[in-house]
This record gives C-alpha cells, structure tokens and sequence, in this order.
C-alpha cells in the first residue's frame, strides 16, 4: 500500500530544503518532488515540466476555476500552485510525494482528501533562525526582517492544535535528518520533537 503524500512546512532558512535533497539522494527511488506551477518566467537552466510546470496567468487561473490545485499562492505579482495531477504523476511512480509549501498551504491541503502527514521544521530558537538568514549573506536587512516576520506567523499557525503530525528541531542535521528519515519511511516507531517554545521574539533580530 503506498504511503500518503508527505507534507513539509517551515519558516524560510530553517533548512527544510537540506533535509528533502538529502532524503532524495540517499533513496531516489522512494520518493518524487511534485512538479508545481508558476507564472513566473524560467530562470537561466529550469527546464519546463522539471523544477516547474511554466504557465501564463491567464492559464493559471482558469486551473484555479477547474479546481486543479491542491493549494496555490501569489508571491511578488506571481502565481505559485501544486496540483492534484502532479501529486499522481508521482504517485504513478511508486514513489510517495514530497509537497514542500508555506502556511497558507498547509491549510489549503487540510481541505482536501488527501490526508497527507504533515511534518513541521522549526529552529531551536528565533535568534538561531535569525543567524542563519544573516549566514546566507543573499539578503538585505529588509528582507531578512521580512522573512523573520514570516517566520513568526508560520510558527504561530504551527502551535494551533491539530496541525502537523510531526515537528522536527533542526538544532543539528544529522539528528534531524535520521528522524525526518523515519517519518517519512513510514517507520512506526517513528517520533518527531516536542515544540519548542521559540519565546525569544523581540522583533529586533
């Protein structure tokens, strides 16, 4: 029996990214990436139909009207979505489906039948968060504030009750990768963290 599309949320530079490429090295044959949509132009080397499935808006919102999305999004004047067709093209495969999304798409699949387990990356700390966006060296101060706003809204819609299935503390990778790893085998005696209270807010990191 396959296993159930394998959800994964967190806030930016919280390392969700390093965790799936690293699942998908080590077992490439277990488990597939859903292909989204975008309208948003190709970057120099992507591929259509490989890191996504280039569309124009107009296109991308009669989908919307066919109810072809599991979930979607506009981020910077561009429209972003997963689609139902790209979670069976995966699933055609034997492989179970990897969905990497935001908040706001976590609560759009909660609306569907699809009955995914959802695992929650978080940082240790938001000052340890705060540090990794500042390590990167790509971002602006703005922007780093921006993400960090984010952060803070995507963790608070994680401490909802009934949420996720699994939260993982990203304090040292290889600790969480061998627990990411399990959970997404399907291991049964698969556990995940305890939510960190991440009470170190002050707006100013």
């Amino acid at each position: 029996m396959s296993l159930p599309p394998l959800v994964i949320f967190g806030p930016s530079g919280v390392g969700k990214g390093t965790l799936i490429n690293r699942l998908m090295r080590d077992l490439p044959d277990s488990f597939g990436f859903s292909v989204s949509h975008t309208t948003r132009a190709p970057r120099p080397g992507e591929r259509d139909g490989k890191e996504y499935h280039f569309t124009t808006p107009d296109n991308f919102k009669n989908l919307i009207s066919d109810r072809a999305f599991i979930e979607h999004a506009q981020f910077s004047g561009n429209f972003y979505g997963t689609s139902f067709q790209a979670v069976k093209d995966v699933a055609a495969t034997g492989k179970r489906c990897i969905l990497d999304i935001d908040a706001q798409g976590v609560q759009q699949v909660k609306q569907t039948p699809l009955q995914p387990v959802i695992v929650f990356i978080s940082p240790p700390s938001i000052a340890a968060l705060s540090q990794r966006l500042r390590g990167r060296a790509t971002d602006s101060e703005e922007a780093i504030q921006r993400r960090l706003a984010t952060a803070r809204r995507e963790i608070e819609y994680a401490r909802q009750p009934d949420i996720f299935d699994y939260v993982i503390i990203n304090d040292d990778l290889d600790r969480a990768y061998h627990k990411f790893k399990n959970i997404a085998n399907g291991e049964m005696d698969a556990r995940g963290d305890q939510m960190p209270l991440l009470d170190d807010w002050d707006g100013d990191l």
